[in-house]
């Protein structure tokens, strides 16, 4: 199947949270994760596919950050769901850098699309009326660990928009790769599967499963993958995209391979930051 977002050459390299930083004494930077200048590390060095997760402030901005509350990765503390979005603003990710809102991100690399993790059920309206305001369709792929979510964005969104697998999707398509005779059983909505390589001790992926993916017309994505040995392992077995924090091994292993694209080298910052 075809689909504007996956319209790249496939593998496609995605930077997990925009990917760790590395300085200009070489010093690899792995605590800027969803931030501006993570995003743009990432661009700088090639990458079109940037991978976010969104949460939405109390007063319904939607936020690209990981964690349900701010304790971890900034110098505050609290549940975002709960602040209103001038509280959310103060904070700053390792003591330095903004929580980027999300529409500014859009903003601030057009030409990067956007794998968005729903973590919360109040993330999905937000979502939509940011794509409704950046008239982004076409550059997202949304995707949820909560199957329910997940088909309530795929309800409400109001055009079509590109979705992963959800955990319900996933046990559907390994499923389904070990016959032929379950291939039905498979959902056809999902654009890609993006999946670990276990779950806890159960192995997720398998040739069986990519073949299976791509006999009904999805792409296979992994994550998260940082070592470049697996990277090429993972190639090798036909998989069509690595979500990695290591974005400068995996750009060495597709160089390598005569697979890096030509990167749209975006410019600028996030500019609604407090």
């Amino acid at each position: 199947m075809t689909n504007a977002y996956l319209s790249s050459p496939a593998p496609l390299a995605l930077a997990h949270r925009g990917g760790w930083i590395t300085d200009d004494r070489g010093v690899r930077r792995t605590e800027l994760e969803n931030t501006a200048v993570a995003f743009q590390h990432a661009v700088d060095l090639g990458y079109t596919y940037l991978e976010t997760d969104v949460h939405a402030t109390g007063d319904g901005v939607l936020m690209a950050f990981h964690d349900r509350t701010l304790d971890r990765a900034t110098d505050m503390g609290g549940a975002i769901g709960d602040l209103p979005y001038r509280e959310v603003a103060r904070a700053r990710v390792a003591g330095r850098e903004p929580v980027p809102v999300l529409e500014d991100l859009l903003g601030a690399w057009p030409e990067a699309r956007f794998n968005i993790d729903l973590k919360s059920d109040d993330a999905v309206l937000p979502l939509r009326d940011v794509l409704r305001r950046t008239n982004a369709w076409d550059r997202v792929c949304v995707g949820s660990f909560d199957q329910f979510r997940l088909d309530r964005a795929r309800r409400l969104l109001d055009r079509p928009v590109a979705t992963s697998c959800g955990p319900v999707d996933v046990a559907r398509l390994r499923v389904a790769s070990l016959s032929p005779l379950l291939r039905a059983l498979a959902s056809r909505v999902p654009v890609c599967a993006q999946i670990p390589l276990w779950q806890g001790s159960f192995p997720v992926l398998s040739r069986d499963l990519i073949r299976t993916a791509h006999r009904l017309g999805l792409q296979v994505h992994v994550w998260t993958v940082n070592d470049t040995d697996v990277m090429e392992r993972l190639l090798n077995a036909g998989v069509d995209g690595i979500v990695t924090d290591n974005t400068v091994g995996l750009k060495r292993v597709l160089t390598q391979r005569g697979r890096w694209p030509d990167g749209a080298r975006g410019a600028g910052r996030t500019t609604k930051n407090g």
